[in-house]
């Protein structure tokens, strides 16, 4: 940058320069409208005798193109971010106190009426058995399913037990066993649950389910009423 004199050239950045204001952290950035104070300044005291090159005005000129494009796109992200942040939350009222049915092997079941699972079978097998255990870990009942092709495979529990006496409601396990290929293979089951609350965090929403605790909403299958 060409200058008339020093003097005149400090003057200048100290009446441009930007200050921190007191209990802040982080450097000041310097915004567009500083920016353009100070090519606008630069213009008003440059040197008639050796004015500025033409090559480097454009240079800055496009430095401030290029400045102000970024704040737009800035602002265009931010109010996309707050939409779809809007969105998510929007959808999260509507599931709380739904049932949901997620990929878990706990489930908090009320007995006084049937429950609904799923096992997945990844390939055809026999002896499909569910056994389902107390919170204590007794074994409760244990259901005998036969031989499944692949694919999902549905069942009910009534809330008995192997003596076909009613139990009481409260958490229980659901572990699925199959034989495939001759080998004992364990089996994924979805549980129903219902949805307490929502909580939005890092970007991904989490159901809070009942019995179950906090679950991403990647891992539900499938949203009842």
């Amino acid at each position: 940058m060409s200058t008339i004199n020093t003097n005149t050239s400090q003057s200048i950045l100290d009446q441009y320069q930007v200050k921190q204001k007191p209990n802040t952290t982080g450097d000041a950035a310097l915004g567009k409208d500083s920016f353009l104070q100070l090519l606008v300044a630069q213009m008003e005291n440059q040197n008639p005798l050796d004015p500025q090159d033409n090559t480097q005005f454009v240079a800055q000129l496009a430095q401030f193109s290029s400045l102000e494009s970024m704040n737009n796109l800035n602002s265009t992200v931010e109010s996309f971010m707050g939409s779809y942040q809007s969105s998510q939350a929007l959808q999260a009222s509507s599931l709380v106190g739904r049932s949901v049915i997620v990929q878990t092997g706990k489930a908090l079941v009320d007995t006084s009426k049937s429950m609904t699972g799923n096992v997945m079978m990844p390939a055809d097998g026999s002896n499909l058995n569910v056994k389902i255990y107390d919170d204590k870990g007794a074994l409760v009942k244990t259901m005998p399913m036969g031989d499944w092709s692949a694919g999902t495979v549905d069942f009910i529990w009534d809330g008995v037990n192997d003596k076909n006496e009613k139990v009481e409601s409260g958490n229980y396990t659901f572990v699925a066993e199959a034989q495939i290929d001759g080998e004992a293979v364990a089996l994924p089951t979805y549980l129903p649950a219902t949805v307490n609350s929502v909580t939005l965090a890092g970007g991904e929403m989490h159901l809070n389910l009942a019995g179950m605790g906090r679950l991403p909403l990647s891992s539900v299958l499938t949203i009842g009423q």
